[in-house]
């Protein structure tokens, strides 16, 4: 614990900044043992009892590691939406109300996920109100049913193709507006601030809905009225990400003729193509309650708390001699403190692949964003493939990024200990040390 002989000033410094953290694994470590004696595991859980780890999530807010951790309001709110019957119908209308007042946009509805929403509001573009059109979905025939797909293929666009979509890949504005003609059903873009103004632009001059999936754009929670006041058709963010709402939900926003078509063509409706996209009373209460209590929060203090929890384990990290640590807040999604950790790997023998594999095989599980992504079908290929344009090679991270608003309270401090005994090792071992 204590450094080695030959240690710099600087390493000094940092090391002397960690020794608070030290005391309290020390204090933790001594818990756990006298917790263990006396036959409290605190790792003993409805998962363990199953033979499912827990896993401490440094990654964020990812579908295959449950999304996020809801609000206790939104716990609170949906226990007591569990306790009576009530028209789903009715509720997606009064929901739809309620959404307006909240946000700005002229209705809403919960959808199962952003993924729901986007083939949601595609079955709408294609099919309307129109009863003999709904239940014709997924065929086509006699609708229009062309998608303009902004930037290229995505993992998330069988969404949109499931409900009869047809993909017409662009990239720029030009694009667009070429692509357009009287097939076209909707745009679907991905793009925000100018980008988007300007896609939205040939959206209202040709006449065409267009649809935003801003999924992780929560928070900052303003973005939930920025899209009206923008006049964008349709927008929708996930509620099991940012938003801290139930995991199997969604909302999407906008023009109230869209947004009843869209409720037409879905959950509890028999015969719809979104039929299986189904909603409970729970989540309809839970995604408007996450929303409402979004509202209420203090951004700036959520962020200084989050700041806190990685900068605990970049503390304990940035005892290692040789490892670059920064805190950074980015910028296209996700947006919260991410603490980014790099080494010489070539210069250890020792990888980021290497750190990820040992950081997954401890009790719980520790998973960090840096080497893949275990939840993508492996012949998934995004983008805009062009004949003669090689396929362009996937960019090799340069660190582990550690994400704070999916670490609990407390466990900053087990992951600090964790990545910095690996990390210790993996130096003490390389061919240069």
């Amino acid at each position: 614990m204590f450094p080695s002989a030959g240690f710099s000033r600087r390493g000094f410094m940092k090391f002397a900044a960690a020794v608070p953290l030290f005391g309290q694994i020390a204090i933790r470590d001594a818990y756990v043992k006298t917790a263990t004696a006396m036959g409290k595991d605190p790792r003993r859980n409805i998962y363990s009892r199953l033979g499912v780890k827990t896993v401490i999530n440094c990654r964020g807010n990812w579908t295959y590691l449950s999304g996020s951790l809801e609000f206790p309001q939104v716990r609170a709110a949906q226990l007591e939406a569990g306790e009576h019957f009530v028209n789903i119908i009715e509720l997606q209308l009064a929901a739809s109300r309620r959404l307006a007042e909240l946000t700005g946009a002229e209705a809403g509805m919960v959808t199962s996920g952003a993924a729901g929403a986007m083939a949601a509001a595609t079955a709408a573009c294609i099919a309307g109100s129109d009863a003999r059109n709904i239940w014709q979905l997924p065929d086509t025939a006699g609708l229009r049913h062309e998608v303009v797909m902004v930037g290229g293929r995505s993992a998330f666009d069988n969404a949109i193709r499931l409900a009869g979509g047809k993909l017409i890949l662009v990239e720029t504005p030009e694009e667009i507006a070429n692509a357009i003609n009287d097939n076209t059903a909707m745009i679907y873009t991905i793009h925000l601030g100018d980008q988007l103004r300007q896609e939205n632009a040939i959206a209202k001059v040709r006449k065409v809905p267009m649809l935003l999936d801003d999924a992780a754009g929560i928070p900052p929670i303003d973005n939930i009225r920025l899209y009206a006041t923008m006049g964008i058709d349709m927008y929708t963010f996930s509620g099991g990400k940012g938003l801290r709402g139930p995991q199997c939900s969604g909302v999407l926003l906008g023009r109230k003729d869209l947004i009843h078509a869209a409720m037409l063509n879905t959950s509890p409706w028999e015969g719809a193509v979104c039929r299986a996209m189904k909603v409970g009373k729970e989540e309809v209460i839970g995604c408007l309650t996450a929303i409402e209590t979004w509202l209420k929060v203090d951004l700036n203090a959520l962020n200084h708390e989050w700041n806190a929890r990685v900068e605990r384990i970049k503390r304990l990290v940035d005892t290692v001699p040789g490892v670059k640590t920064n805190i950074s807040i980015p910028q296209d999604g996700n947006r919260f403190p991410t603490l980014h950790v790099s080494w010489d790997e070539e210069a250890w023998g020792f990888s980021l692949v290497d750190c990820v594999r040992q950081l997954r095989a401890g009790d719980p599980v520790i998973e960090v964003d840096g080497v893949d992504n275990p939840s993508l079908v492996p012949a998934v290929r995004e983008g805009n493939p062009k004949p003669g344009r090689k396929e362009a090679k996937e960019s090799r991270p340069k660190g582990l990024e550690l994400v704070s608003m999916t670490i609990r309270p407390g466990e900053e401090i087990i992951v600090g200990r964790h990545l910095r005994t690996i990390l210790s090792a993996a130096r003490k071992a390389a061919p240069e040390a």
